[in-house]
């Protein structure tokens, strides 16, 4: 099994957090949702696998290219 980085495509804050470690999840299953410009952006599953690490919280700030999670495949 591969372990694969998912990161943030925009800069902006952890709004709220839709998945828990060791969930398995589909291609495009939201992993968190965050708020950029008053506009709420899902981070989605690049692909299928179990979320086995998650580098934010709700409230934390993100950057964009920054790796917020990790699935493994």
């Amino acid at each position: 099994m591969a372990i694969i980085e998912v990161e943030s495509e925009i800069a902006g804050k952890v709004w709220k957090i839709e998945t828990e470690i060791g969930q398995q999840l589909e291609e495009d299953d939201a992993i968190l949702i965050l708020e950029s410009m008053k506009m709420e952006i899902p981070v989605d599953a690049p692909e299928d696998g179990k979320l086995v690490e998650l580098l934010v919280g709700e409230g934390d700030p993100v950057e964009e290219g920054q790796v917020v999670a990790k699935l493994e495949v």
